[in-house]
């Protein structure tokens, strides 16, 4: 289900890439990519992946990727690898996953600091601040700019590779940033569904709001989204029947009747509100931007 969703995603993203020169400047310049929005990966400026370990190693590397530029101490460090109760050999197989660590990242980037280590990241190494560079750009630009922001939060989504720290998502560590960026995506997703609907690009978003609904049946904004763009490419009985199954969903699951802004829509469209006209579609401008390198944006190799 995951996949379905992820896909539709990245098939926005490639409609929309391209054509914002005011975003490009939120992109990394060369150095290590650093990637948790997806299975933990590192990029090497050079392109290619580098080989990390598997188990602890891995572990590890994600907990101070997580943290990056902040010392974390070794017992942390110990508590959050081996658990409650580790073995008493923890300490010295901790410094063993260090130097091997080390040999893969290069020398200066995993640094000895108050009792612990640091991961050293430089601007933009991190595909996560990247992410919520081009999800803030997005937000600036939706009321004045809405080609910009639609442009901004698909570049943001287009980082993603799979769910976040997917080989991780089972230590305690991960799961509450795994859960907080799951959530990110979904406001970056809605976020660029807005926009676009701003620029009367209604059609195109229906197929893939069936898919997000059907995956997120709780969240009235995406529940909303869905009902205006049917409304507007003059479906106004499948756009009721989208808040009739939203709110039995929401009745059955949580004891809730759908909020105000919803109950408002749906008013709207039974009374054909002519606020909710569709805006002209715009014509998208040209670009004649470079395109910029392919792990600068966190793209399927």
């Amino acid at each position: 289900a995951h996949r379905r969703l992820t896909g539709v995603w990245a098939a926005a993203v490639r409609r929309a890439w391209g054509r914002c020169a005011g975003v490009w400047g939120l992109l990394r310049s060369a150095g290590v990519d650093f990637r948790l929005l997806g299975p933990l990966e590192v990029v090497g400026d050079d392109g290619r992946e580098i080989a990390i370990g598997s188990g602890r190693q891995r572990a590890l590397l994600g907990l101070l990727v997580l943290r990056g530029n902040e010392p974390v101490s070794s017992e942390v460090l110990v508590e959050r690898l081996w658990g409650e109760a580790p073995p008493p050999t923890a300490h010295q197989m901790l410094q063993n996953q260090v130097s091997a660590l080390r040999r893969a990242l290069g020398e200066g980037r995993l640094e000895t600091a108050l009792g612990g280590y640091r991961l050293r990241l430089g601007e933009g190494e991190r595909d996560v601040d990247r992410f919520e560079a081009l999800v803030a750009r997005g937000r600036e630009c939706l009321g004045a700019d809405p080609e910009g922001a639609a442009e901004a939060f698909g570049e943001a989504l287009g980082l993603w590779r799979g769910p976040a720290l997917a080989d991780l998502a089972y230590e305690s560590f991960a799961q509450t940033e795994v859960g907080r960026l799951e959530e990110r995506r979904l406001v970056a997703f809605e976020g660029r569904v807005e926009a676009e609907l701003a620029l009367g690009r209604h059609a195109d978003l229906v197929a893939e709001l069936d898919v997000a609904v059907a995956e997120q049946p709780l969240r009235e904004r995406l529940q909303g989204q869905l009902m205006l763009a049917l409304y507007r490419c003059a479906r106004q009985a499948e756009a009721l029947e989208a808040y009739r199954r939203a709110r039995e969903t929401l009745v059955e699951q949580l004891g809730l009747e759908p909020g105000p802004e919803l109950r408002q829509l749906h008013q709207a469209i039974l009374t054909h509100d002519p606020q909710l006209a569709a805006p002209k579609r715009q014509i998208l401008r040209d670009s004649r931007l470079p395109t910029p390198p392919t792990r600068t944006i966190g793209r399927d190799e």
